[in-house]
């Protein structure tokens, strides 16, 4: 009993002691500049995008489907919000209702493809993401847009106000969203249910097409948001950017399905996920590590996530097959 209860505690707690020890370790050989205010503004600021992204992918894996055109999305975003104010006169609140409104389209052709058509949500996916990226560089002719003349009120969405970062300010608020959708309300248990056993969720009444549609329109309006964001960071319209994002989006998410709620995505993990890995990195950066470690850094996690979800979903069934046993 004393095993099993340590165990519990370790796959639940598990990244968040973790995330206290690089705190402290970096903490101890960089106080000045890793603890600095800087330092954790600008780690805020930048890692904002990767979590509303990593959100984003969290919803469509409640349901064990796969939304691999977010990176994709996200660039096509930041270039069009950027072109359509510099190339079409657009102002910033009419540029964001055509991305969001686009997003949301994009967010529902994934979803028909994979519930209408019965296409492998890995593949739709993937497809619309590459037909996305072709969009961004057709738009913006392979080429950076440079936002000129921008409004102060597009610039000024991602600046630091009193201290504070806007964008985990928006970040803070959809994971609220979401953790109130997926914790305390049965929408999300739905979709909890359809990724632990389709079966058992269409005997029980629910509309498994309908959810996972769903879901993926909101992946789709969560990567646009994020678009939104990074545009206004860059102030460029950058149509080889998004899918560097894809990556650590992905890994924090699966990381953040090995705590907190162990064996399913989550909002706290996977927002935890996203800090373990951006401090990590500006620590070792801040040891003098080339900037290519980052790569290291996301792919060693993927890998270590996916493991450890394997792992911990035998472990899950042993005990399982040993209660039953038991009885």
């Amino acid at each position: 009993m004393m095993n099993r209860t340590l165990s519990h505690l370790v796959a639940t707690y598990g990244l968040l002691v973790v995330f206290a020890l690089v705190i402290v370790f970096f903490g101890l050989l960089r106080p000045q500049s890793f603890l600095g205010a800087t330092n954790l503004d600008s780690i805020l600021v930048s890692q904002s995008v990767t979590a509303m992204l990593a959100l984003a992918e969290m919803i469509p894996l409640a349901t064990k489907q796969f939304d691999l055109s977010v990176g994709y999305h996200l660039g096509v975003a930041q270039v069009l919000v950027v072109g359509l104010q510099v190339k079409q006169g657009m102002s910033f609140p009419e540029a964001m209702a055509v991305i969001l409104a686009l997003s949301l389209i994009v967010g529902f052709v994934n979803g028909v493809l994979v519930t209408r058509f019965r296409i492998d949500s890995f593949i739709a996916s993937m497809g619309t993401g590459t037909l996305l990226y072709g969009i961004a560089n057709w738009y913006s002719n392979g080429e950076q847009i440079v936002g000129m003349n921008l409004p102060d009120v597009f610039i000024n969405m991602t600046e630091i106000v009193h201290g504070v970062p806007l964008p985990s300010v928006y970040v803070a608020i959809i994971a609220l969203i979401l953790w109130i959708v997926t914790e305390r309300l049965p929408l999300g248990r739905n979709l909890y249910v359809i990724g632990a056993n389709p079966h058992a969720a269409e005997l029980t009444g629910i509309d498994i097409n309908r959810h996972v549609l769903g879901a993926f329109v909101a992946s789709g309006f969560l990567s646009g948001a994020a678009g939104l964001m990074l545009g206004s960071m860059l102030q460029t319209g950058t149509p080889s950017v998004g899918p560097e994002y894809l990556l650590p989006a992905f890994a924090a998410t699966l990381l953040g399905a090995t705590s907190i709620k162990p064996g399913r995505v989550n909002v706290v993990g996977t927002l935890l996920s996203v800090l373990v890995l951006a401090f990590s990195f500006s620590g070792v950066q801040q040891l003098g590590a080339p900037f290519y470690v980052q790569y290291f850094f996301n792919g060693g996690i993927l890998i270590v996530a996916v493991g450890l979800s394997i792992y911990a979903a035998r472990r899950r069934q042993s005990l399982a097959s040993g209660a039953s046993a038991s009885r």
